[in-house]
């Protein structure tokens, strides 16, 4: 009989060689929640209106390991008036061994990100409750696709920076 892990994987040995990716930790960085406006703005009838902003970022701390920190921002205002900003930054160390550079730099942006993009939503939602205010729900994101436009814009960067240079060539 061969020995398993906790999660149920074949032991180390028995290991299966090639790219391998782990969660080793899972964990919130930062979080913050501001009502400027409370308690009068509660009390606000204007239609709500909402802003998302994402941000990544990846930083190698090991051999073969990586803090991605995920950054979700929501803003809420009524006209000009700020109803709250709710901002969770998300945090993951992964392990990735064994991937090429462009498969590697392929995970640490999709990946790692929708591994942890549910718990960033569930905080969020949650501090937007804790704060009086009704329920939100954060649509799920395809962070596949925001990777292609990442590299989309970054080839048509290139294509400028390449033509700048070949112009003053």
């Amino acid at each position: 009989m061969s020995e398993e892990n906790v999660n149920g994987a074949a032991a180390p040995a028995e290991a299966a060689t090639g790219p391998a990716f782990t969660v080793e930790k899972i964990y919130v960085k930062d979080v913050s929640f501001e009502v400027p406006g409370a308690p009068a703005v509660f009390a606000e009838t204007q239609q709500p209106q909402l802003q998302l902003n994402l941000s990544q970022n990846v930083q190698r701390v090991g051999d073969n390991a990586f803090e991605v920190v995920l950054g979700v921002t929501l803003t809420c205002t009524a006209g000009d008036k700020p109803m709250y900003l709710a901002e969770v930054k998300q945090a993951g160390v992964f392990g990735l061994i064994g991937f090429d550079e462009q498969t590697l730099d392929a995970m640490l942006g999709t990946h790692c990100p929708n591994v942890l993009y549910p718990y960033a939503r569930q905080l969020v939602s949650d501090l937007i409750q804790a704060g009086g205010f009704p329920p939100f729900f954060l649509q799920p994101i395809n962070f596949d696709a925001l990777y292609a436009e990442g590299l989309r814009q970054r080839a048509s960067q290139g294509s400028l920076a390449d033509a700048e240079t070949a112009g003053n060539a």
